[in-house]
Order: C-alpha cells, then sequence, then structure tokens
C-alpha cells in the first residue's frame, strides 16, 4: 500500500516536470529573436544589434514631393537624440552621401529629406539601444542645392536653394537685371532627373500665351530633361500671367541672362558713344542719330557708312549712306543691328569754310574793339 502511493507521488512530480518544460518551451518561442538570444546566452553582441540595424527602411519612408531639400554632399546637419543629449552630433555629410553617428556607424543620408533621414535614425536607434526614440534633423549648411545664375544681373553669384525656386525667383535672389540686360532668359538644365507625363514620353507644350501672344517656352515645367537649354522671353515673363513663363530652377542649373545688344555712333555728331538695345529692340539709324543728339554742322551727311562685323567669318562690312536723303526721307531709313557702328565722316570744306570764317569774325571782333 505505502509503495502504491510513493508510485502515485512520482507519477504527480514527473507530470508536473513534464508540464513546467512544455510550458517554458512555448514562452521561448512566443518571444522575439533578439529576447530569445538574450534569455538563452545573455551574450548578444553589438555586431549583431547593428546588422539588424542596417535591415533597409525604405519601404516605410513616404516619397517626398520635387518641392522638398534633399540632404547632399557637404550639407551640415545638426543630429539631436531627445531622450540621449549625449548623442547630439553636427556632422557634415561626406562627398558619397553618407554620415558616421555615433552608436549606429555609416548611415546613408544622401538624396533623402531632412524627415527622412529622422525616420531611419529612429528606427535604427530603437532596434538597438532605445526604446521609443525622438530624432530630430535640421540643415544647418546647405551646400548641395547650387545654382549659377549669371549674365546680366545686378550680383551674379552662386544661391543654395532648398527645394524648387522659380526663374522670377532667382532673378529677385540675384537683385534683378542689370540695365545692359537683353531680351532672353536661359536656362540650362544640369543634373535635375528627367519627367515623364506617365507613358514615359517627356510632356513638351507648343501653345501661346492669350495675353502677349507669345509662345510659351519648351520644354515647360513638367518635360525638364538633364542638359536641356531652355529660353524664354523676359517681356513675357514679365508682362504674363501665365506660370508657363516661370520655370521651376532646380539645383545644378544654371540660369544666364544675356547681355543686350550696343550699336556705336561715332564721327561728325554731337553725343558719340554706344547705345544699349534696351530689351534688345533693333534702332534705326535716325533713332541713333537722335541718342547721338544729331549732326555737328562740319559732318559729311552724303558720306556715312555702316560698319558691321560678320558673325561667320568676323570680317567688316562697309555700307554707305546717305543721311541727307535719308533725313529727307528721299532714302530708306535701314534698320541696324547689335554692335554695329554708324560712321559720319567730316568734311574738310566745311571744316575749312567755318575755319576760316571763324578767323574772319575773330580778325573783324579784334578791330572793332581795337577802334573803339
Amino acid at each position: 500500500m505505502n509503495y502504491s502511493k510513493e508510485s502515485h507521488r512520482r507519477s504527480q512530480v514527473l507530470l508536473a516536470l513534464a508540464f513546467l518544460c512544455a510550458a517554458g518551451s512555448i514562452r521561448a518561442q512566443a518571444l522575439p529573436a533578439e529576447k530569445r538570444a538574450t534569455s538563452v546566452g545573455g551574450e548578444t553582441t553589438q555586431n549583431q544589434r547593428l546588422e539588424a540595424s542596417t535591415k533597409p527602411l525604405s519601404h516605410t519612408l513616404q516619397q517626398p514631393s520635387d518641392s522638398e531639400s534633399r540632404i547632399g554632399p557637404d550639407d551640415l546637419l545638426d543630429i539631436t537624440v531627445f531622450e540621449a543629449p549625449d548623442l547630439n552630433r553636427t556632422l557634415r555629410v561626406s562627398a558619397n552621401g553618407e554620415i558616421s553617428f555615433q552608436l549606429l556607424g555609416a548611415i546613408k543620408a544622401g538624396g533623402l529629406t531632412p524627415r527622412q533621414l529622422e525616420l531611419i535614425l529612429q528606427e535604427s536607434l530603437r532596434r538597438t539601444y532605445m526604446k521609443d526614440p525622438h530624432v530630430g534633423v535640421f540643415v544647418r549648411e546647405l551646400q548641395s542645392h547650387p545654382v549659377s545664375v549669371v549674365g546680366a544681373v545686378k550680383r551674379p553669384g552662386v544661391f543654395q536653394i532648398r527645394g524648387t525656386k522659380t526663374v522670377l525667383e532667382l532673378l529677385s535672389m540675384a537683385e534683378g537685371l542689370a540695365d545692359d540686360a537683353g531680351d532672353t532668359v536661359v536656362v540650362m538644365r544640369g543634373a535635375t532627373e528627367p519627367k515623364t507625363n506617365g507613358d514615359g514620353q517627356v510632356k513638351v507644350s507648343s501653345g501661346a500665351d492669350q495675353e502677349t501672344g507669345a509662345s510659351a517656352p519648351t520644354p515647360v515645367a513638367t518635360g525638364e530633361v538633364p542638359g536641356e537649354i531652355v529660353e524664354i522671353n523676359l517681356k513675357s515673363l514679365m508682362d504674363s500671367v501665365d506660370p508657363a513663363f516661370n520655370l521651376p530652377v532646380h539645383p545644378g542649373d544654371i540660369v544666364k541672362v544675356p547681355r543686350a545688344g550696343i550699336v556705336y555712333v561715332v564721327g561728325e555728331v554731337k553725343k558719340p558713344g554706344g547705345f544699349v538695345l534696351r530689351n534688345n529692340e533693333n534702332i534705326t539709324v535716325l533713332q541713333a542719330l537722335a541718342l547721338a543728339e544729331g549732326l555737328t554742322r562740319t559732318s559729311l551727311k552724303s558720306q556715312a557708312r555702316i560698319i558691321r562685323t560678320d558673325q561667320g567669318t568676323d570680317k567688316r562690312i562697309e555700307t554707305p549712306i546717305d543721311l541727307g536723303k535719308v533725313l529727307a526721307s528721299k532714302s530708306s531709313d535701314i534698320l541696324l543691328q547689335p554692335n554695329d557702328i554708324l560712321f559720319v565722316p567730316d568734311s574738310s570744306a566745311k571744316s575749312a569754310f567755318y575755319r576760316g570764317a571763324e578767323a574772319v569774325l575773330s580778325t573783324a571782333t579784334g578791330v572793332a574793339i581795337y577802334r573803339w
């Protein structure tokens, strides 16, 4: 009888041990991989944690809009970990777009927005060292978004822009147009990625502005291609309300304002010099004479010449013009081109006559004074 009771107690003990072992196995299987490694051996290494933190997170990141600024090489970043101020760092992005963050090693930052980098750092810290981290990323110095504005502007230079700016905004940053600005502005596309209209084709506009009648620039904002050169009429840009003329400008682009042409009037005119063609508007011979304040009394009107340089051969071509007939409306008023020279020679006979008349007048005046 005692033997049967003892045997029964042993059976109960064995069943209890078996139940405990089964429960422990189930709990171990329910734990995450990291927890099981810690509970089994307590020897989870830093390398294993870092390996887990480097798993791709791109599928969890939202795609930024075109207007959001992206981090690039040489940008200076302020990184703040709110729960651990000792981890706060000011880091420069390397040439290959990486930052070296304490505990996490190299992190790819190039091409990301500050918000995307915040999410990546938060997730990496959550997987390795912290329970619920909050990270802030601020771009202290922007060095990877240059746009060059050159040509006939008041303050040409290289400007760092955040996101996308328009042509008018860039011209404002350059303090406006210079006095000798031409009638166009040229946008040379740099490192921007081509944008398509959904079917893989670059969208091109061929419409015209309803107010000014000017053709819209091509390609427009939705069809930008790296290496493309887009020319915009400045008058249409300034006067039109059509946004197609005010193209977006991206980092890597170059905005160039060509200088206007100049017409030179030299010789026997009252105010010789070079005259800027405002908005590159061509002027006639009579208009050039008006800018030079007219002819002198010794000018040889019938022997004037227009000197023009051929752009292909750099050869000078002289075209005779009789200013007397032009002034009398007996000959057509020729249209001058940029860099033309209108030369009005001196009349030797007139010069001699006026010199003689001045000498006679001077002598007569001296005699009259002497007799008086």
